[in-house]
């Protein structure tokens, strides 16, 4: 039977995933998480219910994966410039100013959502915020091993925290978007200091 599931999971192209992705974050950004319908998405993207259904389960499922989708074509696991400062500055630099802008604003829409719908909650933590945490820690580990961040620094525990808040403090402290020159002085003036600190005393 799982063979089965499996089989008809498989059916869409990446290519078709792609689309039905970008025609969900569309919806999103018109209608908002709650507004938006398996309909919608169906009448969309020229799709059966029956199909995004048996795809993607449901419609927590299926925002959670889009999100995933839209994010830089690199994780950050994977890059490896030889220095944390090089890492995050290439993360950064995934994104343009535009994307940034698009993406702050869509993502402010999703967290009031999240707070309100217990299954949006656990597929966003499922494919967002655990595989992203696992990222920052290999990260993290590579900065270690390179004896740029002390193993025993509290401040490592907050690393994406650090990250995230700057993302979304932008637009509510300064009510500007985040860009690249603000996130890239963040992570000079913030966060090294912070994980690479000398012991204390």
């Amino acid at each position: 039977m799982t063979e089965v599931a499996t089989a008809r999971r498989s059916r869409i192209t990446p290519e078709r995933e792609a689309e039905l992705y970008e025609a969900v974050l569309d919806l999103l950004r018109e209608v908002g998480y709650d507004a938006l319908t398996m309909d919608a998405v169906a009448t969309r993207t020229r799709s059966s219910k029956a199909t995004l259904y048996r795809q993607w389960g449901g419609k927590a499922e299926l925002v959670a994966k889009a999100v995933r989708h839209n994010k830089p074509v690199h994780s950050l696991g994977e890059i490896d410039t030889g220095s944390l400062r090089g890492d995050l500055y290439a993360l950064t630099q995934q994104s343009d100013d535009c994307q940034m802008e698009q993406n702050s604003a869509l993502m402010r829409g999703l967290a009031m959502a999240v707070h309100g719908n217990p299954d949006l909650l656990k597929a966003f933590k499922e494919h967002l915020i655990e595989p992203e945490m696992a990222e920052f820690r290999r990260v993290l580990a590579r900065a270690v091993a390179r004896g740029e961040v002390r193993a025993d620094n509290p401040a490592a525990d907050f690393m994406m925290h650090m990250m995230i808040g700057a993302f979304a403090a932008r637009t509510l402290l300064d009510e500007q978007p985040p860009t690249q020159e603000f996130l890239l002085s963040y992570i000079d003036a913030v966060v090294l200091p912070a994980l690479c600190a000398p012991p204390t005393s």
